[in-house]
């Protein structure tokens, strides 16, 4: 896959709770791109990989999600097979230490 393709179809969305200050960060990548496992990992993982494993969703993607509060800057990256890593062009920016995003709701 490359960039352009992920630019195209990945997705990050954001949704506060209502019953909590908290904030639901949902990482998604179209599942006609996903070959073997893909997971997030980040700061809001120690950075460990198979936490957040993307899984295969009804509306044609996969995805997973965490609670973060509002206010936070996570900085994350996508793993595929074979060690491949990747960034998130929908995050607010990358660098190259990887994807940021400031949540903001």
């Amino acid at each position: 896959m490359n960039a352009t393709q992920r630019k195209a179809l990945t997705v990050l969305r954001l949704a506060r709770d209502r019953k909590t200050s908290f904030v639901r960060l949902t990482f998604a990548i179209p599942a006609d791109i996903v070959t073997g496992t893909v997971s997030v990992v980040g700061d809001f993982n120690d950075w460990t990989p198979g936490t957040h494993v993307l899984r295969r969703r009804s509306n044609g993607t996969y995805s997973a999600a965490v609670t973060v509060s509002p206010g936070s800057t996570l900085r994350f990256r996508y793993l595929g097979e074979n060690g491949h890593w990747f960034d998130d062009p929908d995050a607010d920016y990358v660098d190259p230490q990887g994807s940021v995003v400031q949540v903001q709701v």
